[in-house]
């Protein structure tokens, strides 16, 4: 199915299965298994826990929920960091893969984790979370769950520092308000031809208004009008419609010989939703659906554009999301779960379900 993030108490969260980042011994330790604990009835976990025994690195075990709103929970034991050498990273690989097996197992369609061995066993939060990822979304390409990947802190959730400050760049070099906020408006010049981009009016009819623009010519200073065009009654206009938006969806997938499930796996979408796209001609998606469906054809930024003027949305040099995805399509970044966990990180709605 797909995978969200969420800035929550794990023993909060509804799902099939909670997963539990256990001690190896029997005991309750602090941070979120505590929480787990409190909010499941502190004796009958620990109970159930104690009934397990002790349990090694990596390895699961199961046992009721109890008053958690979820059907079990699955225990696990993150490796602690040493130096990086001492197969923490595929310990904690481990945890993850054996937790979704377990999972899928017992029959469960939603899970939700927290970020394993992160707090108190101090593994770097930058590769937890790519780990994280990396093992969930193999998974998903082979499996269909409801993933979610619960965040206590907002400040517990990283990426790499290298990336935050290209990120943090790029908004700067490029965040409309900076950017252009010395420069006269064009539309104090000619206001009878004011377009601005917004979700209320399609890029198509900015497109319109363009061509009928002044515009100087290569190498001159001299302003130019556009030469105009035969008049066109309404009904000559819409008798010539252009591609919907599922239409260029499809055709798209079929040019780059992908399959229904290759595009709404990378999308980060559910069959369920997919299925809806597929049998509605007039299907109207959500901005976030519309850029999540690029992301996963791989289209450039012209392409992205152009399938998102379909739906009447844009890509906004004015908004935070739009800049960072737009950072990850000009560096052929395609991959949903890094692009997701960045906007997070920035405090910005994620791609897809």
């Amino acid at each position: 199915m797909s995978l969200k993030i969420i800035r929550d108490d794990i023993s909060k969260v509804k799902a099939d299965v909670i997963v539990n980042s256990a001690n190896k011994e029997p005991i309750c330790g602090g941070g979120a298994e505590y929480h787990i604990y409190e909010t499941a009835g502190y004796n009958d976990l620990l109970k159930a826990r104690e009934q397990v025994g002790p349990l090694q690195v990596a390895e699961i075990a199961v046992t009721p929920a109890f008053a958690l709103n979820a059907k079990y929970i699955i225990h696990t034991v993150g490796p602690k960091w040493n130096d990086g050498d001492s197969g923490e990273a595929l310990a904690l690989t481990n945890c993850y893969r054996r937790a979704l097996e377990k999972a899928k197992e017992l029959g469960c369609n939603s899970i939700a984790f927290p970020l394993i061995s992160s707090g108190v066993f101090r593994f770097p939060k930058d590769n937890a979370l790519k780990i994280a990822l990396h093992a969930i979304s193999e998974f998903l390409q082979a499996n269909e769950m409801s993933v979610t990947l619960v965040v206590f802190d907002r400040k517990a959730f990283e990426i790499s520092e290298e990336l935050s400050n290209d990120i943090q760049a790029f908004i700067d070099d490029n965040y409309v308000q900076e950017k252009y906020k010395n420069i006269p408006s064009f539309n104090r010049c000619y206001p009878q031809r004011s377009a601005t981009l917004t979700q209320d009016n399609s890029i198509h009819e900015y497109f319109s208004l363009a061509e009928e623009r002044p515009h100087k010519e290569p190498g001159s200073n001299t302003i130019c009008h556009a030469s105009a065009k035969e008049s066109q009654s309404l009904d000559d206009i819409l008798a010539k419609p252009i591609e919907t938006f599922c239409d260029k969806l499809f055709s798209l997938i079929h040019e780059k010989n992908m399959n229904d499930v290759e595009i709404y796996k990378r999308a980060n979408l559910d069959r369920k939703h997919f299925s809806k796209i597929r049998s509605n001609i007039n299907y109207k998606p959500t901005k976030k659906t519309a850029i999540a469906l690029a992301i996963a054809l791989h289209l450039n930024l012209d392409e992205t554009n152009d399938l998102l003027a379909r739906a009447g949305f844009a890509l906004s040099p004015s908004n935070k999301g739009d800049l960072i995805v737009t950072y990850f399509i000009e560096q052929q970044k395609y991959d949903i779960w890094e692009i997701n966990s960045t906007l997070f990180k920035f405090e910005q709605p994620t791609l897809g379900i």
